[in-house]
């Protein structure tokens, strides 16, 4: 255990990607109020890595509760660990009503998080959530973080800014042929969610042809979920040009592998949050989602979207 300050706080932090990222921008606002704190996060294991690209947190402390798990035996005994840390200050980002038990067991004087799930009693700041005047994600985790007062959206939102490390381990890990005078374009197909958050992979192999044929590389990120569509975009945009990353990087991996891309296309997904943070040239293509609550934080991103009259229905599969 480290030793801590009166400055501590720990960050109950989200189960998404995309919404870890968002989460960097709570950090820089908590450092830019008060430069000697210290920011520990509680997050999955899958985070640990992300986490160390963001200079404004000290600590990563891993969980293994499964996504939607109770656990409630667990949460206890690491609350239980965590009071030796004597933080002054918990900030749950999740609404659930389970992810403020850790700083309720940790006895961490002021925990503060929006009502969720009648939290009332684990949380002792607990704020009615205004979406009207916090339309963004990224507007609501920031104001947690601020007074009642001063939170307003869009003024005080800073971009989430990832430091990558050096990408030559992974690539000698994976062989890859690396020409930096070569532009590279990369592509994200997959999104979690569902295929209604996804554009059709024949398009994708239609912008990786056209940047082909003006002497650009193209390389593929994603899960092992995603292999599969990958694979199919390599088929049609030309193998000997592509290289296949899906399934093969840890992500922090991904972030630095991704930071020496020239030009990103992707889905709605935690792929398009990253490269926002590595203020990579984006192109954004929203389906069953919506842009104006989690749009990639950069100035420069492009938005693509339909814009039918039944979106965002943030359905999985389009009815």
């Amino acid at each position: 255990m480290v030793n801590t300050t009166s400055a501590d706080t720990l960050v109950i932090g989200p189960s998404w990607v995309g919404d870890m990222v968002m989460a960097q921008s709570l950090f820089i606002a908590l450092r830019r109020q008060q430069p000697d704190i210290n920011i520990d996060v509680l997050a999955p294991p899958w985070s640990q890595g992300l986490l160390q690209r963001m200079p404004q947190v000290r600590n990563a402390i891993v969980h293994d509760f499964a996504h939607g798990q109770f656990a409630w035996q667990e949460r206890r005994e690491l609350g239980q660990q965590l009071r030796e840390q004597q933080y002054q200050q918990a900030i749950v980002l999740p609404n659930s009503w389970k992810s403020a038990l850790v700083p309720f067991w940790a006895k961490i004087p002021r925990r503060t998080g929006y009502v969720g799930e009648f939290r009332y009693g684990l949380l002792n700041d607990a704020r009615p959530l205004d979406k009207l005047k916090l339309p963004r994600t990224v507007d609501r985790f920031v104001a947690l973080g601020l007074s009642l007062d001063d939170a307003r959206a869009g003024q005080w939102v800073p971009q989430p800014r990832l430091q990558p490390q050096a990408a030559e381990p992974v690539l000698q890990r994976l062989n890859i042929d690396y020409d930096p005078k070569r532009p590279i374009l990369a592509l994200c197909s997959g999104a979690e969610y569902g295929e209604a958050k996804r554009w059709p992979v024949e398009h994708f192999a239609i912008v990786a042809r056209h940047k082909i044929a003006e002497g650009w590389q193209v390389w593929l990120f994603g899960s092992e979920k995603d292999a599969q569509a990958a694979r199919r975009i390599e088929a049609l945009a030309g193998e000997e040009h592509c290289v296949n990353l899906c399934g093969q990087t840890e992500l922090a991996e991904a972030v630095d592998l991704l930071a020496l891309a020239n030009a990103v296309v992707s889905n709605d997904s935690g792929l398009m949050h990253l490269a926002a943070a590595l203020d990579r040239p984006l192109v954004a293509v929203y389906g069953s989602s919506d842009p104006v609550m989690t749009p990639p934080l950069n100035p420069q991103a492009k938005i693509e979207s339909l814009r039918l009259s039944c979106s965002p229905c943030f359905q999985r599969t389009c009815p």
